[in-house]
């Protein structure tokens, strides 16, 4: 057929997104878990029958930009495939990121394909199960190796040729604390893939294949083209900036990020050399996670009218030192690397780009997921319960706003579960849930808001707090000052301790958590505003080309 048309490119793009978008909907509407049905902790996309990413919905940035590693860990392993197979994979060092986060991946076949035939399209959905195993309830334990964190799922086929492999899912259902929760979310997943597989044979059906693959191929050129637009745009250098992650032990040395960002022509390279060693505990990322935080930080700058698919990323390269904290080897400990190593890398991404595009990067976020795990054991009904969820805090400002409050920043794109919703499912009360008023950093334009959430368990509990920006505060940009550093806070007995960043404890009934999160950091000098200490590391170094 001819090239397409700018308008039937606009069209196909939105067709091949609603797909992604449907799966979206239908894995909300009936997944088991208050973190999927309620907070939406998941993300879905459809692939070319090769394997590219052609299109995602817009929900969780970790998620969607390390997923590519996930489809083609299950082409490599589990090929050939027939009409009903589904993988499932949970593998961080085989395509995934950390064990919670399960990923189903399935073909999509003509209707008529004879055997042998090839896949038209692959559907991929990758949920947060609150539950996976491991050595703490929520699977986000304080570990130092892999095999603390839960079941290790390598790609294989959990549906083949449209039957459930039934060994397979009573193995996922044995290691893990609530299994009927996991085999509800699992279902769900299933069907949100049956609805992806139906929605893209309907546009196959209507459009005709030819000219949907001409659409699929087009739209990966124009994102290609339009991501080395913006990149173009930037002012030629080479932009270099730290960071710091905190340990799980509040005594020890922070843990460095450094980049360099070099901008040539129409590419951009991450190079994380100088970044730190593998971290002894659980801050270790895969590849994947750096790819994916910086194919994010290239789509904040492109706005809404870059698509979202593989050829976004052809532009972008990453070097990192085998064996780092970015590209950790296994048994590495992975499941804060995940949720707050990813937070950190766009930070420091957008600390070094921050002296090119002045007047389009905005001050740090909070910097963190504030993951929050607990389980135990409901008084009421004698069933196991566990729980995951992250909350969110104060954004940057930006030149020419203030930053959002009490939202979730940067690579995590969640809700808040809501007060009914956690207080019918668990045994608990929300008793304070609110703004942190005065947590945003000063300036012209102030930093948004911190959260404070009180639970008080009802039932003894085990506790695991995975958070971040607890010693160092957000960073202000362009004068601005910082934004507060986030606290946590146990009380029992009337006695209230603070706590570190990263902890787990066993919590007798009657105890009260209290996390408070941090405030965006503020952009611009103000008059007379008040001014925070300075405890982020000093300014970005520029050389310039």
């Amino acid at each position: 057929m001819s090239t397409p048309s700018p308008a039937s490119l606009e069209i196909f793009k939105h067709l091949f997104a609603s797909i992604a978008e449907e799966m979206g909907v239908t894995l909300g509407r009936t997944a088991f878990s208050p973190n999927i049905k309620e907070r939406l902790d998941f993300s879905c996309a459809v692939f070319t029958g090769a394997g590219q990413l052609l299109a995602q919905a817009l929900h969780i940035p970790v998620h969607l930009g390390a997923m590519p590693a996930s489809v083609q860990a299950a082409l490599a392993r589990c090929a050939p495939f027939t009409p009903g197979d589904v993988v499932a994979l949970n593998d961080p060092y085989l395509g995934g990121t950390h064990l919670p986060d399960l990923t189903l991946v399935s073909p999509v076949f003509a209707p008529d394909a004879p055997p042998g035939s090839l896949p038209l399209f692959f559907v991929a959905s990758r949920a947060h199960h609150a539950d996976i195993g491991g050595m703490a309830p929520g699977s986000m334990p304080l570990s130092t190796e892999i095999y603390q964190e839960g079941l290790i799922i390598p790609p294989i086929k959990l549906v083949e040729a449209a039957r459930r492999n039934e060994a397979v899912w009573a193995l996922i259902l044995n290691n893990v604390r609530t299994p009927d929760e996991r085999s509800g979310d699992l279902a769900a997943q299933l069907a949100a893939h049956a609805v992806g597989a139906r929605r893209a044979l309907e546009i196959v059906e209507r459009y005709g294949w030819k000219a949907v693959q001409a659409h699929a191929a087009a739209l990966l050129g124009y994102a290609e083209h339009v991501a080395r637009r913006v990149i173009a745009a930037i002012p030629p250098g080479r932009y270099s900036a730290e960071d710091y992650l905190e340990p799980a032990d509040p005594q020890a040395e922070l843990i460095p990020l450094r980049v360099t960002v070099s901008v040539s022509d129409d590419t951009l390279t991450a190079d994380f050399t100088g970044t730190a060693p593998a971290d002894g505990g659980n801050l270790n990322a895969v590849r994947a996670i750096v790819e994916s935080a910086l194919g994010y930080v290239l789509r904040c700058l492109a706005g809404p009218g870059l698509p979202l698919n593989a050829g976004a990323f052809a532009p972008l390269a990453v070097t990192l030192t085998p064996g780092s904290l970015l590209d950790a080897r296994r048994p590495s400990a992975v499941a804060a690397g995940n949720v707050e190593t990813s937070q950190r890398l766009v930070d420091v991404l957008f600390r070094a780009l921050a002296p090119a595009l002045p007047g389009l990067v905005p001050a740090a976020g909070q910097g963190t997921m504030n993951n929050v795990t607990f389980g135990g054991r409901d008084p009421a009904t004698g069933r196991p319960f566990a729980y995951y969820e992250t909350m969110g805090g104060g954004a940057g400002a930006g030149p020419g706003r203030p930053g959002a409050s009490g939202v979730h920043v940067h690579m995590s794109n969640t809700r808040n579960t809501p007060v009914e919703a956690l207080e019918y499912a668990y045994p608990l009360r929300v008793e304070r849930y609110a703004l942190r008023a005065g947590s945003g950093g000063q300036g012209l334009h102030r930093g948004g808001e911190g959260l404070q959430r009180d639970l008080r368990f009802l039932a003894p509990v085990r506790v695991t707090v995975l958070a971040e920006r607890r010693r160092l505060a957000p960073w202000g940009l362009q004068g601005g000052g910082p934004g507060a550093p986030g606290e946590n806070v146990v009380e029992i007995d009337n006695t209230a301790t603070a706590l570190p960043a990263k902890f787990t404890l066993d919590l007798p009934a009657g105890a009260l958590l209290s996390v408070r999160s941090p405030g965006g950091g503020g952009w611009g000098r103000k008059e007379h505003a008040l001014q925070r200490e300075e405890h982020a590391p000093g300014p970005a170094e520029v050389e310039t080309a």
